[in-house]
């Protein structure tokens, strides 16, 4: 679409000031290459669009858009180059130089850009200048800028949106497998891993499961993404202690950088008390978004007499210290043989 309307629009600016120019027939042959080219970009782009991010396309686009600009200056009437209002080349040439950057990258679009600039010299010199002055070259220097700037970003932009489409694409499909696993593979492992009767089958069944939920929901948690720093902190409760932590969640909280961080520093430290101090075989981490953010960490383990145990220094200051940084409280519930719950909100 952009071929042919900056086509269109050239051949307006011909139509419009032909009578001004020394040689119209050159102007209407460069008008027609043009055109040529168009057409058979329609029609490659029609069978392939691929294959208009050739070497051999773009090449002949950049070729057709160089002699455009170049050849523009003579077929003026001398000292008129400056003119921008009678000049054919128009924004045609950019299409080759836009092609350019999306199909080689940032710095061939630029590289691009500069050489099209370089044709608008020549174009200046078959014009019969006979100097430059100072608006003189202001004017093929933002030329050169303004080509250059152009192919440059269509490169850049262009690969953005290609990661950002293969991102996308690849979060679907571990979605759609997630959706299939999550109640079949996922939930039968886990089933082998507690009641299988060998060791090593239980410790592979957990090592195959936790492999499968990082591929499905990612293993790096982003700094504002709350469910993969809490899956992350409930994989190494699991490799360090042996124990299983099963993570419920809800998707898009939205928490800014610091809450997620102090949560998920928080439920990890409770993870550590609950296997180093609880000797906790099964830990549930459930967080509800109703009113504000709430945080359970509730285990199986031993328990204690909170009237009779002084706080550690991991519950006050790794625990309560992060939560009370951003606003938040904490409540321990616990009883000897018991078990223990950690309790967490967030404003």
């Amino acid at each position: 679409m952009f071929r042919w309307v900056a086509w269109a629009w050239m051949a307006v600016v011909l139509g419009v000031s032909r009578h001004d120019l020394a040689r119209p027939g050159l102007a209407a042959v460069l008008v027609g290459g043009a055109l040529a080219v168009t057409i058979v970009d329609t029609s490659l782009w029609r069978a392939d669009p691929r294959r208009l991010l050739t070497p051999g396309p773009v090449a002949v686009e950049l070729a057709v858009g160089a002699a455009l600009v170049a050849l523009d200056g003579w077929a003026r009437r001398p000292g008129t180059v400056f003119l921008s209002g009678q000049s054919i080349g128009s924004t045609w040439p950019l299409v080759g130089i836009l092609g350019a950057g999306v199909a080689f990258g940032p710095g061939w679009g630029a590289a691009a850009g500069v050489a099209m600039g370089a044709a608008r010299v020549g174009s200046t010199l078959l014009n019969d200048v006979g100097g430059y002055s100072s608006a003189g070259v202001l004017s093929l220097t933002n030329t050169v800028v303004f080509y250059a700037l152009a192919g440059g970003v269509a490169g850049y932009v262009y690969r953005l949106l290609v990661r950002a489409r293969e991102e996308v694409a690849g979060a679907r499909a571990r979605e759609e497998v997630a959706r299939t696993l999550h109640d079949g593979v996922l939930q039968t492992l886990a089933v082998v891993e507690r009641r299988a009767g060998d060791p090593a089958l239980s410790r592979l069944a957990r090592e195959q499961e936790r492999d499968l939920r990082e591929f499905l929901f990612g293993s790096k948690p982003a700094a504002t993404d709350l469910g993969a720093a809490l899956r992350s902190a409930a994989a190494r409760f699991e490799d360090v202690f042996g124990g299983r932590a099963q993570v419920l969640v809800p998707d898009e909280l939205g928490l800014p950088r610091a809450s997620v961080a102090a949560l998920a520093g928080a439920v990890g430290e409770a993870l550590t008390n609950a296997g180093k101090h609880g000797q906790a075989k099964k830990v549930v981490i459930f967080v509800d978004d109703e009113d504000g953010v709430f945080c359970s960490v509730k285990d199986d383990g031993c328990g204690f007499d909170p009237a009779a145990t002084t706080e550690g220094v991991g519950l006050s200051r790794s625990i309560r210290g992060r939560m009370e940084e951003v606003g938040g409280r904490v409540e321990v519930a616990a009883a000897s043989g018991s078990g223990t719950e950690v309790r967490l909100w967030l404003p």
